[in-house]
């Protein structure tokens, strides 16, 4: 029978086709088509392999590994956008992301898991936490805009100086919860775990698969680099034909940005939240839902203004209204839905139509204001 994992497999045809369609030169929008489903599974071996080695290192540095590597893909795609210029479609991918984990990734574990399980059950508190961590961030990214919006003729250094500041108290602040959910307050985030057995784990691709336990670092480590090699050539022809791929399907910037680029390279992460959550496991399936929202808004977005900083490419963190709109919307009803710790197929359908709306709104949107 043909599992996901087998299927995610399967599409690792498409990198050598991606990389034919290039040199052949079969067209912008072929080469962007098969860049983009050969990511997918190259992103959910970078995440087993990131598993894996967390296994060997422990509780205290595997997870400062799986924080730190949990949107790699995305990562490595904005740097290759960053890189290219591309500020715009930038900032669209933290906006997507941070959208597609509260929207789409929660609406479609609470739906799928509601219509197993009349209710389930998560823990408030952490919900609660990760939902005043993403009020911070919300606030971070929308002061830039505010101050530009709110002052005349003000001086874009001013808004790159601030962007800057701003990035620094944002790690600081990823620091600091990684500090709580990890050493001072584990205990909170252990429950979802504690009740998988090694099977579940190792289905979801939590934890290694092999019975002895016994894990091959060498090879992993080897999976790791050759993955993330991959990525980065695979996001550098994704990148490069995006303009004129886009244009020829019909589609803006923004909406690939915003829609298919956080899709693209969080797919087998937002499989793993789906998967568990219909075993029951609601702990665990919005703590990668939540989890990785946080990474986004406080780890990759500032990664990304410092990195713009050093490669001399300006980013700032004043983003287009209309993302900051929808941002702000994303955050408000996912923190109303999940605040209870309970939740059943409604919840997950209205996460799911809030996402719809916003997709249809940004697909619609005409082209994007340059804002920096």
């Amino acid at each position: 029978m043909l599992n996901l994992n087998t299927f995610i497999s399967l599409l690792l045809v498409f990198i050598p086709v991606s990389i034919a369609a290039h040199f052949l030169h079969w067209g912008a929008a072929i080469i962007f088509i098969t860049a983009c489903l050969g990511i997918i599974p190259l992103a959910a071996w970078m995440g087993t392999a990131t598993e894996e080695i967390a296994v060997v290192l422990g509780p205290s540095m595997g997870g400062l590994l799986n924080a730190t590597f949990g949107n790699a893909t995305e990562l490595i795609i904005a740097l290759v956008a960053l890189n290219a210029g591309l500020m715009d479609v930038v900032k669209a991918s933290i906006t997507g992301s941070i959208i597609s984990n509260l929207l789409l990734v929660m609406g479609f574990s609470m739906l799928l898991g509601g219509l197993r399980y009349k209710e389930q059950e998560f823990q408030p508190i952490v919900a609660r936490v990760n939902a005043s961590s993403m009020n911070l961030a919300v606030i971070a990214i929308l002061l830039p805009s505010a101050m530009d919006f709110t002052s005349t003729g003000i001086d874009r250094v001013a808004i790159q100086q601030l962007s800057i500041a701003v990035a620094f108290v944002l790690i600081a602040v990823y620091g600091l919860t990684l500090l709580f959910s990890m050493k001072t307050h584990t205990y909170l985030y252990d429950v979802g775990l504690a009740e998988m057995d090694p099977a579940e784990l190792a289905e979801a691709n939590l934890a290694p698969d092999d019975p002895k336990g016994e894990v091959n670092l060498t090879l992993w480590i080897g999976v790791l680099l050759g993955a993330t090699l991959l990525v980065a050539y695979e996001s550098e022809l994704l990148v490069g034909t995006l303009e004129e791929a886009t244009n020829q399907l019909g589609l803006s910037a923004l909406f690939t940005g915003v829609i298919l680029v956080p899709i693209i390279g969080n797919a087998a992460e937002h499989a793993t939240a789906v998967t568990v959550a219909m075993k029951n496991k609601m702990d665990l399936s919005v703590s990668v839902a939540l989890g990785s929202s946080l990474q986004i808004a406080l780890f990759v977005a500032p990664v990304l203004v410092l990195a713009g900083w050093v490669m001399g490419k300006p980013m700032d963190l004043e983003f287009n209204p209309f993302e900051l709109v929808a941002v702000s919307v994303a955050v408000l009803i996912a923190n109303s839905i999940s605040s209870d710790g309970r939740s059943n197929w409604l919840e997950g359908t209205l996460l799911l139509a809030a996402y719809l709306v916003l997709g249809l709104a940004f697909y619609f949107h005409p082209v994007m204001v340059a804002m920096g």
